[in-house]
């Protein structure tokens, strides 16, 4: 155990969202040590708050509670009475020329869908894709049109990925299709048709039911703060984090601002750090040198928003989300509330949350709140899911740095930080999806929370970098064992977008 001689570490937490309020309630309830928490926001939870407005509750970008790391399902349920929970049905389908589509797609209702003429013209496209098969394979759009030929691709794949990501599809390498669609093709999505319950397990990312508690995932981070602050630890709302001062090589002090702008220094023998890897380096003190500082500014976000409308309960559909695939809105998702609890809305109504994927500072982020709601509502009008008339209300929700952005630079760049880190303070310790700069989920950056709160307590090293979010998340019955350490693998490989795709005043080059 560090710290002072004989005594608890003195440790503070930069962020409670799910990976630094689990960080600091392992640290209190398994070994004694009451962390302080500085959050700069007004509430818990991170991206996995809940937003209540006027008595609506929304869920930012849809949470399902599903892990198949027991230790993270047995955290949460203590946490939470089972009482709280909810077991939800998992439906996602894509929405497409006013239709919809089963996802992961299947052969009879997809082509079924598509009519006996466009039908036959996927087939032969198919056919022909696999006669000539694309020469690149190594984009997103080669390793797809090889495995369901041109036209299925421009139909299923090509228009929600470039809203996703900002970017062609065919500067997308293929190794993002080994996260979301690797067990898919043509001739599977037909063998499952034929046998539904032969292939479902080996599909990544398809679950059948999950948990959910019934008021929104804030109500677990609302509950884990309650349970630290009970157990001695504190966690501090609205306040900062504006320095982090460190000496010989560790980490002595955090300076954090509070609402009232008056700055407070925490002395520290540990810092656990989900805020983002790029402002955490940043305000490092003394200030870093100039190819680590320039690695940070390097690291890059994807962000998005929220336009909630409200509608009549017979306007929303049986999905927890469907996926837009109409390439003339901007809407990449839309989430029904009510099909993930009938408690986040009310009698007679739902909530659809519509999600736009942008970056922080573009023409669709700087839109006035009210002008959101109406090209809100407009889309619904073009897509025919709800007549904008009938829609009552609406609500906007940003969330920036939702996503950390992964082109061709980002694994040097936290190869170059972490080195600095091991250097200079190696007791300053990045937790979580942001913190860490990877494709987690929520279950797997409380994991990394997990481990390093043992760190610190026992002096035990548990590589958190190895935690395998691929192998421990999706259903395809893979060892959960990690990594050998210093092997930094990203768990679950992120898409790797490569820079030369954007033009110099692209929001991802320009910021």
């Amino acid at each position: 155990m560090a710290g002072n001689e004989g005594a608890a570490p003195r440790v503070v937490v930069i962020g409670a969202g799910p990976a630094g309020l689990t960080a600091a309630y392992m640290l209190a309830t398994r070994h004694g040590v009451a962390a302080t928490v500085l959050e700069a926001d007004s509430v818990v939870g991170g991206i996995s708050r809940t937003v209540e407005r006027d008595g609506w509750r929304f869920d930012i970008g849809g949470h399902r509670f599903f892990s198949k790391v027991k230790e993270v399902d047995d955290l949460w349920h203590e946490i939470l009475p089972d009482e709280d929970f909810l077991l939800r049905p998992r439906m996602s389908r894509i929405f497409y020329n006013g239709k919809y589509y089963d996802y992961p797609l299947k052969a009879t209702n997809a082509l079924g869908n598509l009519g006996l003429i466009e039908t036959t013209r996927c087939l032969a496209s198919y056919a022909m894709a696999r006669i000539r098969p694309p020469k690149n394979q190594d984009t997103l759009e080669g390793w797809i049109v090889a495995r369901f030929g041109w036209r299925l691709y421009r139909h299923f794949f090509k228009t929600y990925n470039e809203k996703l990501w900002g970017v062609a599809v065919s500067a997308l390498p293929a190794d993002f299709a080994a996260q979301r669609i690797k067990s898919l093709s043509l001739s599977s999505a037909i063998t499952n048709a034929l046998l539904p319950k032969r292939n479902q397990k080996e599909i990544t990312s398809l679950i059948e039911e999950f948990q959910y508690p019934k008021y929104g995932p804030g109500m677990m981070w609302e509950r884990c703060q309650e349970l630290i602050e009970k157990h001695q630890g504190e966690v501090l709302l609205d306040t900062k984090v504006v320095a982090i001062r460190h000496d010989n090589g560790r980490a002595v002090a955090v300076v954090a601002e509070n609402a009232a702008g008056e700055r407070v220094e925490y002395p520290c023998d540990h810092v656990v750090s989900s805020m983002p890897m790029s402002q955490l380096i940043g305000i490092m003190k003394p200030a870093i040198t100039e190819p680590v500082a320039d690695a940070a500014a390097d690291l890059r976000y994807r962000d998005f928003l929220t336009v909630a409308l409200v509608v009549p309960q017979e306007a929303g559909f049986p999905d927890n989300w469907i996926y837009i695939h109409a390439p003339d809105v901007k809407v990449g998702r839309i989430q029904n509330f009510g099909s993930w609890s009938p408690y986040l809305v009310k009698e007679g109504r739902t909530c659809l949350g519509l999600e736009f994927f942008v970056f922080e500072g573009d023409e669709t982020w700087n839109m006035a709140d009210e002008d959101l709601v109406e090209l809100g509502k407009k889309e619904l009008g073009i897509l025919g899911l709800v007549d904008p008339a009938k829609i009552e209300a609406g609500y906007v929700v940003r969330m920036p740095k939702a996503y950390p952005f992964y082109d061709e630079r980002y694994k040097a760049n936290v190869a170059e930080i972490n080195a600095w880190l091991g250097t200079h303070a190696p007791n300053v310790h990045p937790v979580g999806r942001n913190g860490m700069h990877r494709y987690n989920n929520q279950d797997h950056s409380m994991v990394t929370a997990m481990l390093t709160a043992e760190n610190i307590a026992t002096g035990s090293t548990h590589d958190v970098w190895s935690v395998n979010v691929e192998e421990e998340y999706h259903e395809t019955g893979v060892s959960t064992a990690p990594r050998a350490p210093g092997s930094h693998g990203t768990g679950r490989d992120a898409p790797v977008i490569p820079r030369q795709s954007y033009g110099a005043d692209h929001p991802v080059n320009s910021r």
